[in-house]
């Protein structure tokens, strides 16, 4: 199947039990966004800076481009007036850089805090007691140009079933009990994003209403290097 047809597919599955499909483009060229692009795909997610600060140049814009690798805080500046979302958000320090640079930008940023899940030491997140902490602190409550929209997990690699349910199923949990306790009057505090081409049905299964897919889209195809314009992107 083409890009297109595996997009009008995927919208189709995924839009009748009213999930969100964000495409995962990294590392994928311009040619082959276009195609998502064009077959009606507008959410679209990055991991690293350079590479969506280029893209955002070069492509449409009215594409959502949503950040979802591990974000440096120096690297704030470049996709604050522009990015969409950004759903790692896996501390203060970060948030609090989010807020300045959305500030400069005469913009509120929509943001998704990172919870760690995994039973892998190579991910990031924060853990549940960091997020009640975080949300629960004075700094929180001073930021006006974030706006936090839900949750973010990725779950442990892993070919067991049972645990990325397991996980994915706490994750649900806590998602509810966060909003009970923090966002009970807020009702753009509604997005669970999890679950990735390898374990987005158990994602929605246990509460998803975002996956993130890239291979499922793309293919493992179309890996394009990009060159180091600005060093300081890397």
């Amino acid at each position: 199947m083409s890009i297109a047809d595996n997009i009008i597919s995927l919208k189709k599955e995924t839009g009748a039990l009213k999930v969100t499909l964000l495409a995962v483009s990294k590392t994928k060229s311009n040619e082959d966004i276009l195609q998502a692009y064009e077959a009606g795909q507008r959410l679209f997610g990055e991991n690293q800076v350079q590479e969506l600060v280029e893209k955002h140049e070069q492509l449409p814009k009215d594409i959502e481009w949503h950040l979802i690798g591990h974000l440096q805080t120096n690297k704030v500046k470049y996709i604050a007036p522009f990015i969409s979302m950004i759903q790692s958000v896996d501390s203060m320090k970060l948030l609090q850089e989010i807020n300045k640079h959305a500030l400069k930008a005469n913009r509120v940023i929509d943001c998704l805090l990172q919870i760690y899940i995994a039973d892998e030491e190579t991910k990031f997140g924060l853990g549940f007691d960091e997020a009640i902490e975080l949300l629960r602190s004075d700094e929180f409550a001073e930021l006006k140009n974030i706006r936090i929209r839900g949750l973010m997990g990725i779950a442990t690699n892993t070919e067991s079933e049972k645990q990325i349910a397991d996980e994915y199923y706490e994750l649900n949990t806590f998602f509810k009990g966060v909003k009970a306790s923090f966002f009970r009057k807020d009702k753009d505090f509604n997005i669970l994003s999890m679950g990735m081409s390898s374990d987005y049905k158990i994602a929605i299964e246990k509460g998803s209403n975002m996956v993130r897919l890239g291979s499922t889209i793309f293919g493992s195809r179309g890996i394009k290097h990009f060159k180091n314009v600005n060093p300081d992107l890397n």
